[in-house]
């Protein structure tokens, strides 16, 4: 029974977690305030080297373009607020920035997306507010005009704060303030079937809220989750509250068909000493899970089986930013193009099997297959992990009453089943296996009777 169960799961794992399928979903944003970056063609090879499909410029870089040219990488690319006042007043103007910064390199560049702005709505420059749909308008004629309009989209970046309600999610509400000009945009998108691109970083909720339950909410680790008392539905993470949030003032103004794009999200792995939660093994646990919630396909509650867009921030640091050492601490790969930490992106990470022959070392330990609990763990704890791992759209059948695992009916075997299970269908990397520092990686198979607990070499 236990085979017939996870053999076609197994199946289904290998071929969503193959290297060569696509996983559109997945961005990264290339910010360039630094001037210890490589060259964009050293660039251009590492982004091939990984699961990344596209590429978040917030301008639009000759050198970067060209360098991406023939990679079949999706390139979003940005008009900067300062461009905005000239491309809503003169068409002209338009028309050429569209000349110079796409049609001078499409198709060869797959640009597929124009950010015009960058969280323009938080500018309180209400000049520039009342200009940002005309820039966009006449962006997006401009493109109809050289017919590339219905392949290439035309947005703009918000801040999560345009939103003056969003727990629960589903009382999420767009500002008032915003109200006609946040209508007369979504209008726009509507009609142009263009996204609406926003900026959720649980990162700022838990330094707005720092406890270790939120923590937990934050990176995709085990917890009580949070039910909406307006839907009943619970919550596991802050990434699907916030998505969900957006969705719901989307649909409260009546837009609900409007595609919603991730512009940015990320977590930083180092800050000043007075910054709460950035951490290398924070970064890595959010990024890294994220990333695996995201090929799980399944979506969040109000959006299930599918993925949103995600850009994640970012590609490098950016050593010339003001602010925080967080603002400076970011990137998931170094200027030597090695990783600042593992999150998973590699392609050889992509399928639960472990290479045949490996063309690198490993940093995980080819032997320790499975996950379990670690000794003496607190009921409490077990039940978290259970409730969380059986909640990510794993099959936790075989521990119902009747399934091949559900004797011993004890909550550790029970949780040990579905923590392992867990961590097999995450990627098997080695953040997949903490649940809160109470499991560990183990080369004894657990396997039972006829209960059978995927692993081990494959």
């Amino acid at each position: 029974m236990a085979l017939s169960i996870l053999v076609p799961l197994f199946l289904l794992l290998v071929q969503a977690f193959n290297p060569a399928s696509t996983e559109s979903f997945l961005g990264i944003n290339y910010g360039q305030v630094a001037d210890n970056l490589p060259p964009p063609s050293a660039t251009a090879k590492l982004l091939q080297s990984t699961a990344i499909q596209k590429v978040r410029l917030y301008g639009a870089d000759p050198a970067i373009i060209k360098a991406l040219a023939n990679t079949g990488i999706g390139i979003v690319i940005g008009a900067a607020n300062g461009d905005i006042p000239a491309l809503a007043s003169d068409p002209n103007s338009a028309t050429q920035w569209v000349n110079s910064n796409v049609l001078a390199y499409y198709p060869a560049s797959n640009i597929i997306l124009i950010t015009v702005g960058n969280e323009v709505l938080l500018s309180n420059d209400q000049g520039l507010i009342s200009q940002l749909l005309p820039a966009m308008q006449n962006i997006k004629k401009a493109l109809d005009a050289a017919s590339v309009g219905d392949k290439i989209k035309v947005s703009t970046v918000h801040a999560m704060a345009v939103l003056s309600q969003s727990d629960p999610p589903s009382s999420g509400r767009f500002n008032p303030a915003y109200q006609d000009t946040m209508k007369a945009l979504l209008q726009f998108q509507k009609d142009t079937g263009s996204p609406l691109t926003i900026n959720p970083y649980p990162f700022f909720a838990y330094q707005s809220d720092p406890r270790p339950e939120t923590l937990a909410f934050c990176l995709f680790q085990p917890n009580a989750g949070r039910v909406d008392s307006g839907t009943g539905i619970k919550y596991m993470n802050m990434f699907d509250a916030q998505v969900d949030a957006v969705h719901s003032a989307l649909k409260a103004m009546g837009f609900s068909d409007i595609e919603i794009v991730v512009a940015e999200t990320g977590w930083p792995y180092h800050g000043d000493s007075n910054e709460v939660g950035p951490s290398v093994e924070n970064a890595r646990a959010y990024n890294g899970n994220l990333i695996a919630h995201l090929r799980s396909m399944v979506g969040t509650p109000l959006m299930p089986r599918k993925s949103v867009d995600t850009y994640l921030f970012a590609l490098y640091d950016e050593d010339l930013k003001p602010g925080p050492a967080s603002e400076r601490s970011f990137g998931l790969f170094k200027p030597d193009l090695s990783m600042t930490y593992d999150a998973g992106l590699s392609k050889t990470s992509l399928t639960p099997s472990e290479p045949k022959t490996p063309v690198s070392p490993s940093p995980k330990p080819t032997a320790a297959n499975w996950c379990v609990p670690k000794s003496g763990v607190a009921d409490a704890q077990l039940q978290a992990s259970l409730d969380y791992a059986c909640s990510q759209s794993i099959d936790c059948g075989p521990i119902q009453p009747g399934g091949a695992c559900f004797e011993p009916n004890t909550l550790a075997s029970h949780a040990a089943y579905a923590m392992n299970l867990y961590f097999q269908t995450s990627g098997r990397n080695p953040w997949n296996c903490d649940f809160s520092e109470t499991a560990t990686l183990t080369s004894q198979n657990p396997s039972y009777n006829g209960c059978t607990y995927p692993g081990g070499s494959t």
